[in-house]
């Protein structure tokens, strides 16, 4: 009984017994190490990848910021259009001592570049030293030329400057040199502050009607074969340049050391006696004073004066002995001019015109300003002075001076750069209320009547009004035959908006240049005369033509 027992016992144990078994423990205790494993792998080597694009990101700072000192923030104009730009660029260049078939090499060369001199790179090779092949490599030739495989080919990436207008602004934006530093122009004056930041510079000057005065000025260079020219539009009411042309001018993407006289900034550097457009400030002056209105009449002016030992008279014998003061300023009068600046004296036209910014250098967004000739003032130079001879200043300073005259006699300061970027300036009345309102009328009647010496620029619909101004040059000793004819114009005169000036340095008569009058139908062929009212009132007006519609569509703001 015991035994059937124990076998009953051990079958039940045998039956209900759990026995752990020794290879499944090991099955699972390989997955888990094997799992395991797999993660320590994949750590080691996501914490290599981080070590490594740690350094990579390093590295690639190091030579962003070797790139970065020599990044200069665009220049935009006021429509958001690039003058100017930084882009990277590729340089090619070849390290002879590592050339292993320098005949190979030439004749790769040749087929990716043929027009090149490659005698002189046979020398270079030579002399075992390395060069630039090719600077600013376009993609297509970079992957020809890389595709060669040649050791001896170096690749240098930079950032480049470049100047998408090429001559249209070359003035305005002057140059950089090798080192990066500007050295004219915005590119000079705003050097630093281009240097420091990434946020473009944005101007106040249009590309459309830059490029259209630009044409204008080309045109007449060739048809009144003049030494040079300029002009310059402004807004009366808050200074903002809008165009400002030098020509002859020059392409900023060749880099040339300008070295010519003749390709000054005009606008800005040149230093000229303007003639009669001074003589709207003589006027202006007695009429601030309170010592003329505009129907003062002047009796029995002489035809001839005598000063020292010069003469001054009327430019043309036909100015009647009686004129109004409007009279004198619509006919040009320089006799009636004196008696002004007589009646002025020097102190108060000396005043006038330094509030009006005429004798003093000008503070300019860029450097290149010249500076009016100082001279001593006296009995004969009050009078020379009266009608514009014997007084220099800047075609942009005579701008100024003609925005504030018109413009209710407000303060402007002319500015290439948007206000924006710069503190906002309170009107400041410098001339007292309603000399504008006297002034502008005068300069219509110059220009739309048949006494006036500017109807060449009576351009339908747009108020021209305007003073001519005919200038000999000065020489050592007196003055030249060759002249400056200059036109200082505001428009509309009604609410005047823009001031325009259209200076040629020493322009030529025209035989076979056909003028079509403006007050009447017909044409007239030849230049008459070398005088303003024949040469620059003639370009004036044609600028009008071209410009006028863009600035009424594009509604350049106040």
């Amino acid at each position: 009984m015991n035994n059937k027992k124990n076998i009953i016992l051990e079958e039940y144990e045998n039956e209900f017994s759990y026995k752990k078994s020794k290879t499944n423990l090991d099955i699972q205790f390989n997955r888990i190490a094997f799992i395991f494993f797999v993660f320590l792998v994949i750590s080691v080597i996501y914490s290599i990848q981080l070590l490594h694009l740690g350094s990579l990101k390093e590295e690639n700072t190091k030579e962003f910021s070797t790139i970065n000192k020599n990044y200069r923030a665009d220049i935009l104009d006021r429509n958001g259009n690039y003058l100017v730009k930084t882009v990277k660029s590729i340089d090619i260049g070849i390290n002879p001592i590592e050339v292993i078939d320098k005949k190979k090499l030439l004749i790769n060369l040749q087929l990716i570049f043929p027009d090149k001199n490659y005698e002189e790179i046979t020398k270079k090779l030579e002399k075992n030293k390395f060069f630039y092949l090719e600077k600013k490599i376009s993609s297509d030739n970079y992957e020809k030329i890389m595709l060669l495989g040649d050791k001896s080919i170096k690749s240098e990436e930079k950032l480049t400057r470049i100047y998408p207008q090429k001559n249209l602004f070359s003035h305005i934006i002057g140059q950089i040199d090798d080192d990066n530093k500007g050295i004219s122009g915005l590119e000079k004056s705003f050097n630093e502050k281009l240097k420091q930041t990434n946020k473009p510079l944005k101007l106040t000057v249009d590309t459309d009607i830059q490029f259209l005065i630009r044409e204008e000025l080309v045109k007449f260079q060739s048809i009144f074969r003049s030494k040079g020219s300029t002009a310059i539009l402004m807004n009366v009411n808050n200074g903002e340049i809008i165009s400002m042309v030098s020509y002859p001018d020059f392409d900023l993407n060749k880099r040339e050391k300008i070295v010519d006289l003749n390709f000054i900034n005009r606008a800005t550097k040149g230093v000229y006696e303007l003639g009669s457009v001074f003589k709207t400030f003589t006027v202006a002056a007695g009429l601030e004073e309170g010592l003329i209105d505009t129907d003062t009449e002047f009796l029995n002016l002489e035809k001839k004066l005598q000063c020292g030992k010069s003469s001054i008279s009327e430019y043309d014998n036909k100015i009647p002995s009686d004129l109004t003061v409007e009279q004198i300023l619509i006919r040009s009068g320089n006799i009636g001019s004196v008696r002004i600046g007589q009646k002025l004296e020097i102190i108060k036209l000396k005043a006038f015109l330094e509030k009006i910014g005429i004798l003093s250098k000008i503070n300019f967004d860029i450097e290149e300003v010249g500076e009016p000739i100082p001279f001593k003032w006296g009995k004969c130079k009050l009078a020379t002075v009266s009608f514009g001879h014997g007084i220099t200043t800047t075609p942009l300073q005579l701008a100024k001076a003609y925005a504030i005259i018109s413009n209710g006699g407000f303060a402007i300061e002319p500015s290439l750069i948007k206000k924006e970027l710069k503190d906002p300036e309170k009107e400041r009345r410098i001339i007292k209320a309603g000399i504008s309102e006297k002034i502008n009328p005068i300069l219509r009647k110059i220009v739309n009547t048949k006494e006036g010496t500017a109807g060449l620029v009576n351009i339908e619909g747009y108020e021209v009004g305007g003073k001519t101004g005919t200038a000999q040059k000065t020489i050592v000793g007196g003055y030249s035959k060759a002249k400056v004819n200059t036109f200082a114009g505001i428009f509309p005169t009604s609410k005047p908006k823009y001031v325009l000036i259209v200076l040629l340095d020493e322009p030529k008569t025209s035989s076979d240049y056909v003028y079509e009058y403006k007050n009447k139908k017909g044409s007239y062929k030849g230049t008459p005369f070398n005088t303003a009212g024949w040469t620059s009132v003639e370009v004036a007006g044609k600028i009008i033509e071209k410009i006028g519609p863009i600035l009424a569509t594009k509604h350049i703001e106040n």
